[in-house]
This record gives C-alpha cells, sequence and structure tokens, in this order.
C-alpha cells in the first residue's frame, strides 16, 4: 500500500491536505506545489513551442484554451459534488435507519468529498496556469462563462447576470451581505506605465473607501485588464459584464454599461483616454467609459475620472 502523501504529524495542514486526509483514502494526492508546478509547466512550455513561430500569433488561443480546460473540468467535477450533495439531502430526508440506508450515505458522502478535493486540486493547475499566462504575456485569463472562486492566486468573478440576480434578491431580504459594487471602464489604449500606475492609485483609493468592494468592468483590453491584475493582487472579488458583440452588435460596450449601472456601484471610475500626453495628443476618447460616466450622473452615482497627477 502506498505511503499517504501527507502526513498531520509534518506541521500544519493546508485546506487542500486537512481535506485530502479526510478521505480516508488509502491512494496519496499530489502536493499543492506539484499541482501548481503542474499549471506552470504546462503554460511554459507551450509558449515555449509556439513563440517566435508562425503559429505565435495564435498563442493567446491556444493559451487560453488551455487554461479554459481546467476551469471546465473543475466545473464539471463541482457538478458532480452538487448531485452528491443533492443526493445526500435526500438520504438524510428519507432516513430509515437501515443498514441499507447507512451505506448509501457513507457512500454519497464519500462521493462528495473526493470530488471538492479533485476540484480544488484542478483550481491549483487552473490558476498556476493563468498566473504564468499573466506574467509572460501581460494578458489576463478570464472565463467566458461560469465565475471564479476566490483563492490566494486569483480575484473570484461572477458573471454579471448572477451579481444581477443576486442584486434583485438583496431587495427582498433582511440583511444584504454583498460587497460594495465600484465600476470601472478605461479606453483600449490607457495601456501605458502613466496608466496602470494612476489606475493602481485610483482603485486603491475606492479600496480604502470601501474595504468590502468588489470592482465591475467588461473586462476589455487596455486599461480594463490592467484593473483586473489590480483585483487578482488585491484578492478582490470581480464582476465581469462582457459586451456580447453576437448578441448587440456595435451597440456591445454600451449595452454592458447598462448592466454595470444596474449593479448599483457606489462609485463609478472612468479612465476615457490614455494619460500619456504623446500618445492621447493622437487619439479620440473613448466612447463606452465617456458613456458609462454619463450614466452614472444621470443616476446619481457618484463618478470619478481617472486623471494624471
Amino acid at each position: 500500500m502506498p505511503s499517504p502523501a501527507f502526513s498531520p504529524l509534518t506541521g500544519h495542514l493546508t485546506h487542500f491536505e486537512a481535506q485530502a486526509l479526510s478521505l480516508d483514502d488509502p491512494r496519496p494526492h499530489p502536493h499543492e506545489d506539484a499541482l501548481m508546478q503542474l499549471g506552470h509547466a504546462v503554460l511554459t512550455e507551450t509558449l515555449d513551442v509556439f513563440g517566435d513561430t508562425a503559429l505565435e500569433d495564435f498563442q493567446t488561443i491556444i493559451c487560453e484554451t488551455l487554461i479554459g480546460a481546467f476551469h471546465s473540468a473543475a466545473q464539471r467535477i463541482e457538478r458532480d459534488a452538487d448531485r452528491a450533495r443533492d443526493e445526500l439531502n435526500r438520504l438524510s430526508r428519507d432516513f430509515d435507519g437501515s443498514e441499507i440506508a447507512d451505506s448509501e450515505m457513507q457512500d454519497a458522502t464519500r462521493k462528495a468529498r473526493a470530488a471538492d478535493v479533485a476540484c480544488l486540486a484542478l483550481e491549483f493547475v487552473r490558476d498556476a496556469a493563468a498566473a504564468s499566462y499573466t506574467t509572460a504575456t501581460g494578458e489576463v485569463w478570464s472565463p467566458w462563462k461560469g465565475h471564479v472562486k476566490a483563492s490566494r492566486l486569483t480575484a473570484a468573478q461572477i458573471e454579471a447576470k448572477d451579481a444581477l440576480r443576486t442584486a434583485k434578491a438583496r431587495k427582498h431580504a433582511a440583511t444584504d451581505p454583498g460587497a460594495t459594487i465600484v465600476a470601472f471602464r478605461a479606453a483600449p489604449q490607457a495601456d501605458t506605465e502613466d496608466d496602470a500606475h494612476r489606475i493602481f492609485d485610483a482603485l486603491n483609493w475606492a479600496q480604502a473607501q470601501w474595504p468590502d468592494m468588489a470592482l465591475a468592468t467588461t473586462g476589455a483590453k487596455g486599461g480594463e485588464k490592467i484593473a483586473i491584475k489590480w483585483a487578482k493582487q488585491k484578492a478582490v472579488t470581480l464582476v465581469l459584464a462582457k459586451a456580447d458583440f453576437d448578441k448587440n452588435g456595435r451597440a456591445a460596450p454600451f449595452r454592458a454599461n447598462d448592466e454595470l449601472i444596474a449593479l448599483e456601484p457606489v462609485c463609478v471610475l472612468t479612465l476615457a483616454n490614455t494619460l500619456n500626453g504623446t500618445r492621447a495628443a493622437s487619439l479620440q476618447p473613448f466612447g463606452p467609459a465617456l458613456n458609462l460616466g454619463q450614466k452614472a450622473a444621470e443616476k446619481g452615482i457618484r463618478h470619478l475620472a481617472v486623471k494624471a497627477r
């Protein structure tokens, strides 16, 4: 019989180690470091193979698809765990004290716990791969659908539609357990070092004002990708209201603004043009960012434009 990967006598257990030990499975689980190394290796090897080749132009799609595969697998396993818990609830409700019922309950419990640990393991791989992707390319991976639970490596990401449903539910609740929303939109050209410094300054200020803040953005390239990097570093919940061009065409960025406003943010931050003076002189302000500021003013929502020092 193989020796267990973790020993309760080796010091403080991480959450993952404790979960794995609770399974009472004689087979070892991979260490967290090994799972994270796998994620780093997958992305690093992929970039090494495709970089400086004719396929380099497609490496963004390839890398994001690979990370998305780990995310998709984690979601599938999580659904298995949910089904096992539903079965466990049914068995608990109908429990008659028989040996068969007791055995079924134990089996459902084992399935749910095993799936939880497997899901957590894949999240380590996914998050490490996403971190390597950001380090190597400067791009930030985010799922098109679904959400990423908060971890030490990434901010939680919640689809705007889910967040909107939650916000509506809170109106009918006695208390509001949700985060305070701060919305942010920025121009694609706002991706210089000057922009990054001021975006971080603005978001640090917002977090000081509302420590429980969640950052709502569309995830567009440029300044909003910089804001997502800030959220990841600060482990701040990220609400994504992505522009759906297939459904809304050229109006998609403005429909996304409607979703951001519908989240009822306490503050809207915008950066309509790069703060690099040389570049800004030859570029027009970004219409969707200006539009969000205008919509905030119409709704009486506090609006602050990010400016140079």
